[in-house]
């Protein structure tokens, strides 16, 4: 599975020489009939859903994606509906495309 950071490009300050990553711009998840919904769970976090759900805990961005979840934190507040988008190889393709 794709990393979150595999469509980011590095790029380098022609000043100082360093390096640093460019922006990475997601797709829009939009609804569909197949997508998941989930109440969450004490304990839960981004990451772990994403484990549990898709196999792979660096997608954790989709379910971020989906509900509009903006706190920088991995943490879900317990009794809170969440989506689970169900057509990851799309999104994923999106993704390709808007950063190529």
């Amino acid at each position: 599975m794709a990393s979150r950071y595999s469509n980011s490009t590095i790029l380098t300050n022609s000043t100082t020489g360093r390096k640093y990553m460019g922006t990475t711009i997601y797709p829009k998840i939009k609804p569909a009939d197949e997508d998941m919904y989930i109440i969450s769970d004490s304990g839960d976090r981004l990451d772990i859903l994403a484990l549990k759900y898709y196999g792979d805990p660096t997608l954790w961005w989709i379910i971020s994606i989906a509900n509009n979840l903006n706190e920088a934190s991995f943490s879900i507040e317990a009794g809170k509906q969440l989506r689970i988008p169900s057509n990851v190889p799309q999104i994923l393709n999106d993704l390709d495309k808007i950063n190529k």
